[in-house]
């Protein structure tokens, strides 16, 4: 990562903005069960748990607004080298070629979304289509080569 506001792929703003909807219905939910106190020791502490919760909430959805903010600032991935938000074709060893997006949001739960700090889309990071990449995998050393960045 760059250390700068870093661009989403389609695929992760989609997964964040769902997110953020159920958050916010979840939030509403949580919200309108708090009375303000009052009540035996276990309504008090019925009444801290659901806060607690509301504040869980209000963090996510806080993290959540600041990183679409962050990618609608970085603009679209990059199309002249690999970096996250990035489509990337490449072939493996075996000769096997597939196409994958560089992410940073891991719960995302798309086969084709490797993120930036694993081995193979952290090697990716920076390289350009003809580049070959060496990372690790549990089996030992391997590479791959980009074929071709964008759609």
């Amino acid at each position: 990562m760059t250390g700068g506001p870093e661009p989403i792929s389609a695929v992760a703003r989609e997964a964040l903005e769902r997110e953020l909807d159920d958050l916010r219905t979840e939030r509403e939910a949580v919200a309108v069960t708090l009375r303000g106190g009052g009540g035996d020791r276990a309504d008090q502490a019925d009444e801290l748990e659901r806060a607690t919760e509301l504040d869980r909430l209000d963090r996510r959805i806080d993290d959540i607004d600041g990183r679409l903010r962050e990618a609608d600032a970085a603009g679209a991935p990059r199309t002249d080298a690999v970096g996250v938000g990035s489509t990337v074709t490449v072939r493996f060893e075996d000769g096997a070629e597939t196409t994958v997006q560089i992410g940073e949001v891991a719960a995302v739960l798309d086969r084709t979304m490797v993120t930036a700090d694993s081995p193979l889309g952290g090697a990716l990071l920076g390289h350009r289509a003809g580049d070959t990449v060496t990372y690790v995998t549990p089996e030992g050393p391997a590479t791959a080569v980009v074929l071709s960045l964008g759609d």
